[in-house]
């Protein structure tokens, strides 16, 4: 049988967290979540998924900073992150560090669970 896909969902939005986890639960994604970036780090270092959701604003470690940590683990670096946020749209410029892709906020459920079948599908034909 087949391993469930993990997503590592990193926001601090309890109830953003809740529904767009259950979204993804409802594809048979397996979700890992963290409620801010330190939390995150940890979960991906120990789960390894298969993609991360990241928000950008958060308490402890925002965005910004796991994003940073996590492109220079090696472990880590190859794994799609997808930039959850309405915060670059406030400052009409892309973010000073990389992700794979930046989804604006707010995004509907059935929207982000279609980016991130995506994602999953490419990744297993590369």
């Amino acid at each position: 049988m087949k391993q469930r896909p993990k997503i590592l969902l990193v926001d601090d939005d309890v109830d953003l967290v809740k529904v767009m986890g259950g979204a993804l639960e409802s594809k048979a994604y397996e979700v890992i979540v963290a409620y801010n970036g330190q939390e995150g780090m940890e979960k991906a270092r120990k789960e390894k998924p298969d993609l991360v959701i990241l928000d950008i604003l958060m308490p402890v470690a925002d965005g910004f900073t796991f994003a940073d940590q996590f492109r220079k683990d090696p472990s880590l670096a190859k794994i799609p992150v997808l930039a959850l946020t309405s915060f670059s749209e406030a400052l009409g410029q892309p973010f000073p560090f990389e992700v794979t892709e930046y989804i604006m906020k707010p995004i509907k459920p059935r929207d982000l669970v279609a980016k991130v079948e995506g994602f999953l599908k490419r990744a297993e034909t590369s």
